[in-house]
């Protein structure tokens, strides 16, 4: 349903996923820039391509004509002491873009308001922040 309407989709978590959005594109003459999201913490609850996935996803949307791979992005399990999965997603992340995309990568989007300066430190260059500008979410509604 967002193909086409927006500049980036984040998440794009499975191999359905990702040949449905080239479907689409395609059907409508665009290429559609991604990320595709990982789900380093290996939690159920979460989409994502498992960390020791992620590389034949990549490789697969090499082979995709109107689907773009501009990034990867990742939510860790916990809001605080995820430096060991940002520096995941990190070696990933480089590993990824140095062998299969020569370098041409433009995100690493990993963090939230709650632990975003450790993500930055690591490396991200996309951070969500909407609880630090909006608050926190009201769960009893």
């Amino acid at each position: 349903q967002v193909v086409g309407k927006v500049a980036l989709i984040q998440s794009v978590g499975s191999m359905e996923l990702l040949r449905e959005i080239e479907k689409e594109a395609a059907k409508q003459g665009l290429r559609q820039d991604i990320l595709l999201e990982v789900n380093i913490g290996g939690e159920e609850a979460k989409s994502g391509f498992a960390p020791e996935d992620v590389r034949a996803a990549a490789q697969s949307a090499l082979e995709l004509a109107h689907v773009r791979v501009l990034g990867l992005m990742a939510i860790p399990p916990v809001p605080h002491g995820n430096m060991r999965y940002f520096a995941e997603m990190r070696a990933l992340y480089v590993d990824i873009n140095e062998k299969m995309y020569h370098n041409e990568f433009k995100y690493l989007s990993m963090g939230m308001s709650e632990d975003l300066a450790d993500a930055i430190r690591a490396g991200a260059n996309m951070v969500r922040v909407g609880s630090a500008i909006f608050g926190a979410r009201d769960y009893t509604k």
